[in-house]
């Protein structure tokens, strides 16, 4: 294993990299990107870069030292176009093929997009200098899509003086995910911080003054940002051989093919300790993986560790903290188990099957939230978790209204 090429060079190939050097690894190391950045982090960039409270020079993940500390051919600017898995070799952009040993694909994951022209993304440190740029006081902003990527962006413009228009074609934004109920409670602060919020409603079109709905209404606007999720970057393997499928499709150990393994937002690996197949794009899943992809890699067979990690995210919108641990879509119930959903400081639990696969929590101590992850990690079921099973309504909650009064329905097994 001589030769070692990671392609990707965000925070899961970054973290790859420094693994394999930690690891012993001495030989020729390639690491490839397609930005002519150094490596940085993105979380931020929804966040501070978008609010202007960091310079962009905040971003980097290691300083150009701890860089040239790890004696990499370093690629920057230069995208990879196709993968020869007979001939072990990558080809890049200009033209170039780099031949490998081992290889690790985290190629991250691109913005969907809807037909027209002149609207924003949010990727990219250029996608967020370009929109920061436009969002100046009295600019008339329309968000589509109320995930967790667009509530932040649309928090940070109404901080900034921006009239906000959030479009989302579900009932509840983000019910899928984190359940109505919660779902309704962040809506509900958008709704206070005055942001319109309109929900049942699809886009269709960008057009020139604004985005089009469904039913031909045109939604006016200065500036339009469309956060309507991601596609994995597996462009480029089309004709590799290896499987594709929302992802690069990976074992329990990474591995996609001999000698071949996938790290971050674009791996779709098997996760044991849920039993099932999954994508993350978050940010500590993706350094996470990036370290056990390498780990694996140098490995013998016989040596190597599942990846079986309890997924984690955050968000920070209108200064609540919100944490995550585990699994929560395709939740069958959803407990509030600490704290009180009124007071915007909780902890929600959610259950599939019978047991636990998920905890949320706004407004709460770390150690509160560390304990919820262990109970997820640890298989516990449900009965065990919550001192009974009165879940929270997991329907519509009258968003707006103002006559919710989250309440307390179960807590936490001391």
């Amino acid at each position: 294993m001589r030769r070692i090429v990671v392609v990707g060079a965000s925070a899961a190939g970054l973290a790859a990299a420094e693994t394999l050097r930690r690891a012993g690894h001495d030989g020729p190391l390639t690491l490839v990107g397609d930005e002519p950045h150094a490596p940085y982090d993105r979380p931020p960039l929804s966040k501070q870069i978008l609010s202007g409270t960091w310079p962009a020079g905040r971003l980097p993940l290691r300083r150009d030292e701890d860089l040239d500390a790890l004696d990499l051919d370093l690629r920057r600017g230069t995208a990879a176009t196709g993968l020869d898995l007979a001939d072990r070799a990558v080809r890049l952009a200009d033209g170039s093929r780099v031949p490998y040993d081992g290889l690790i694909v985290a190629t991250g994951v691109r913005p969907r997009r809807l037909p027209g022209e002149g609207a924003h993304v949010l990727r990219t440190l250029d996608d967020a200098l370009a929109l920061r740029d436009v969002l100046t006081p009295g600019t008339r902003l329309v968000v589509v899509g109320a995930g967790f990527l667009g509530a932040e962006a649309a928090a940070v413009a109404r901080g900034l003086g921006v009239h906000v228009t959030l479009l989302e074609p579900s009932p509840v934004p983000l019910a899928h995910a984190v359940g109505t109920e919660v779902g309704g409670m962040l809506s509900r602060v958008h709704l206070e911080h005055g942001v319109e919020l309109r929900t049942s409603v699809t886009v269709t079109e960008v057009v020139e003054d604004g985005v089009r709905l469904a039913d031909g209404e045109v939604v006016e606007a200065d500036e339009i940002l469309v956060a309507v999720g991601s596609l994995p970057n597996t462009g480029w393997l089309a004709d590799s051989g290896l499987t594709l499928g929302d992802g690069v499709v990976c074992d329990e150990y990474c591995e996609a093919a001999p000698g071949v393994y996938a790290a971050g937002d674009v791996a779709r690996w098997y996760n044991p300790l849920f039993g099932t197949s999954m994508r993350i794009e978050h940010r500590t899943n993706a350094a996470e993986q990036g370290m056990a992809a390498a780990r694996n890699l140098l490995a013998p067979p016989e040596a190597r560790t599942p990846f079986a990690p309890v997924p984690y995210f955050w968000s920070d919108q209108y200064g609540l903290r919100i944490q995550a641990y585990g699994c929560l879509r395709g939740h069958d119930e959803v407990a509030v188990v600490d704290g009180d959903m009124a007071e915007r400081r909780f902890v929600a639990a959610y259950r599939r099957g019978g047991r636990l696969t998920g905890a949320l929590a706004v407004g709460m101590p770390p150690g509160v939230v560390r304990a919820w992850r262990k109970a997820v990690a640890d298989g516990t079921a449900w009965h065990e978790a919550v001192r009974d099973e009165a879940a929270a309504p997991d329907d519509p909650i009258g968003i707006g209204t103002g006559d919710h009064h989250g309440r307390e329905t179960a807590r936490a097994r001391q």
